[in-house]
């Protein structure tokens, strides 16, 4: 019985911070919400109002993941973190229109290049790869996990490749887009396997999203 009764429950794995607080407003659209006091972001395995539906609230890295293994039928996560997943087993059946970005190469104002060999920096090694491959130019990529704006700046590259949402963090630092890579935004994601495993569920769910996203 015990076993029966995991089969009927569905996790959906979210990405912390602002993914997680766009979601609330989409999740409660389908009877999916959590108690106010769950909201402080300690507890990351939550209960919601609707019977056999809990939340998972890890790093946006790790989204993709828990869903391939199963571990999560269903994940919310930005398109950025699947371009640069190398794994295989989920679908990408829903674009959800929340937390919007583009992924841009920028420089610095008065920046010139000096390398034959351009140097960029990025957390985003994989989409850049293919961004520059595409275009026949070769780059050395220097992978950096924050503050990828002093890079120009000081010297470090020629040039970022991040997240742009406002422009307002690199008018701050002196910085400029210059290319655009690809729109952002957050993506349903679920697990191959449990699709069949859970299909009656899985695909009631995923119709309720595409709903959602329609209002």
């Amino acid at each position: 019985m015990k076993k029966k009764a995991s089969l009927d429950v569905i996790t959906i794995a979210v990405s912390k911070g602002r993914v997680f607080e766009e979601s609330l407003s989409l999740l409660a659209a389908l009877g999916i919400t959590v108690p106010e006091e769950d909201l402080d972001g300690r507890k990351l395995l939550l209960s919601t109002s609707r019977p056999g539906v809990r939340l998972l609230i890890i790093r946006s890295r790790d989204v993709p993941t828990y869903v391939q293994y199963g571990v999560a039928e269903l994940g919310i996560v930005g398109k950025d973190v699947l371009m640069e997943f190398n794994g295989d087993g989920i679908y990408e059946p829903v674009d959800l229109g929340i937390a919007k970005c583009r992924l841009m190469v920028a420089v610095a104002e008065d920046g010139t290049e000096n390398r034959r060999r351009m140097r960029v920096a990025t957390k985003y090694v994989r989409s850049t790869q293919r961004h520059f491959a595409q275009k026949g130019q070769q780059v050395e990529l220097i992978k950096l996990y924050g503050s990828m704006e002093l890079a120009p700046v000081l010297g470090l590259a020629d040039c970022i490749v991040d997240l742009v949402a406002t422009g307002n963090t690199l008018k701050a630092n002196g910085l400029v887009p210059v290319e655009h890579i690809s729109d952002i935004s957050c993506r349903l994601i679920v697990n191959k396997a449990a699709m069949k495993i859970k299909s009656d569920t899985l695909k009631s769910l995923i119709e309720q999203f595409k709903q959602a996203v329609k209002k």
